[in-house]
């Protein structure tokens, strides 16, 4: 049976096949990628100026909770995607998430908000995970770059527009309520369109599957090894989206209470935070399907340069001007690095344990969340914000430079 024929049920593969699947669950991605944005530019405000935390590492610790956490769920998720159905574990994360809004309004200190992120990092392990992998479920080998792009584009950019939506609703309102009430709305909205709407994509896979030679059989331990160090491109891949997320970790924790430092009010901060979301989301259209066509090392090795020299530029700095494009900047750069990287490990793995190397992959990505966030916070606290900055800018480069060495090209 050819891969890009139809099963005897009537399953197709392509993204014209399946315009009504996939457009669903973009759309319950960007309420996923909503979903963090209600902290992006809140969060860490409400540790500094209603808990009156000094200290950067501790504020940061709500980050901690929330990449180690999800890092997890994304390890698990491939596994029970196998076992229980995409549906199933896409459904759990949105009933997991429900309460994290109503826990960051209610929180009387700081510990409510760490453990709403540990219940945020699970939401988003499963979640977020479902998303991507049934995408690609859907539109089979030859559009992946597309579909991915496609599928963060519409996380990230409901990162950036709520990130804007919540600073100015903070600047009117306050740190809390009212601001938080927009995630009740997406979680609300996810989880009833995940229930009612969405059809489970394992079908898609037996039909791609059935095209393909099948390997021998792979155990978990053995994905995971491949996955994060015995095959080159699949531990490139990997490396790099921890470095990646590991610098969005640090300006998540670190850019708000950077620029609020050196005199920036909460509404600026928030065009500022919803800058680099938003061109991350909407760059990526592009950035998806070009890797698709000139492959995926060139626009990560890029991508992880002009990232690199975003976070140079923020913490050289010290003007709005230069924040703005500084942040425009790591948009782009982030939007060539992240759906190049999730379809290298999509195009370096078999579709039989495919699922299983993406929930390694962005284990190791969302790890990136913790160790940027912790590291960050404790270089901020001993010698300052801008050297935090400057840190993780010289690592992101060096990240690049390793795709640069270890990667190889597949067409």
């Amino acid at each position: 049976m050819s891969v890009l024929g139809a099963s005897e049920d009537g399953i197709r593969l392509g993204l014209k096949e399946n315009w009504q699947q996939f457009s669903l669950l973009l759309l319950i991605n960007a309420f996923v990628g909503g979903m963090v944005g209600i902290e992006r530019t809140v969060v860490p405000l409400i540790g500094a100026e209603e808990f009156h935390i000094e200290s950067t590492a501790l504020i940061t610790s709500f980050i901690i909770s929330f990449g180690v956490v999800k890092a997890i769920a994304n390890l698990l998720s491939g596994q029970l995607a196998d076992r229980w159905g995409r549906k199933g574990v896409l459904v759990a994360g949105w009933l997991i998430g429900l309460p994290v809004p109503l826990i960051i309004i209610a929180a009387p200190s700081w510990g409510w908000i760490v453990a709403a992120n540990v219940l945020l990092g699970l939401s988003q392990g499963f979640a977020w995970s479902m998303t991507v992998i049934m995408k690609v479920d859907l539109v089979g080998p030859k559009g992946r770059g597309l579909a991915v792009g496609l599928n963060e584009f519409a996380g990230y950019f409901a990162v950036g527009l709520t990130a804007f939506l919540t600073g100015y609703l903070a600047s009117r309102y306050g740190l809390r309520p009212v601001p938080i009430y927009v995630g009740v709305l997406y979680a609300v909205a996810g989880l009833l369109l995940s229930v009612l709407v969405v059809r489970d994509t394992r079908q898609h896979v037996r039909l791609e599957a059935s095209g393909v030679k099948a390997p021998s059989q792979l155990s978990f331990r053995e994905v995971f090894a491949l996955t994060s160090f015995k095959d080159r491109n699949l531990f490139a891949a990997s490396q790099a989206g921890l470095v990646n997320n590991l610098n969005d970790g640090m300006s998540w924790g670190i850019f708000p209470l950077y620029f609020t430092a050196l005199g920036l009010g909460i509404e600026r901060i928030g065009i500022l935070k919803a800058a680099y979301p938003m061109v991350w989301g909407v760059g990526q259209t592009i950035t998806g399907p070009l890797s698709d066509r000139w492959g995926r090392k060139g626009l990560i090795v890029a991508g992880m340069w002009v990232q690199a020299a975003a976070l140079l530029l923020t913490g050289l700095t010290g003007e709005f001007v230069w924040w703005f494009v500084a942040s425009v900047l790591l948009g782009l750069g982030t939007a060539m690095v992240y759906p190049s990287l999730i379809a290298a490990v999509s195009d370096a793995s078999h579709p039989s344990w495919r699922a299983r190397s993406l929930s390694v992959y962005r284990f190791w990505r969302d790890l990136g969340y913790a160790i940027g966030a912790l590291s960050a916070g404790l270089i901020a606290d001993r010698f300052g914000f801008s050297a935090a900055i400057l840190a993780i800018g010289v690592l992101t480069f060096a990240s690049g430079a390793i795709v640069a060495a270890a990667m190889k090209e597949r067409r």
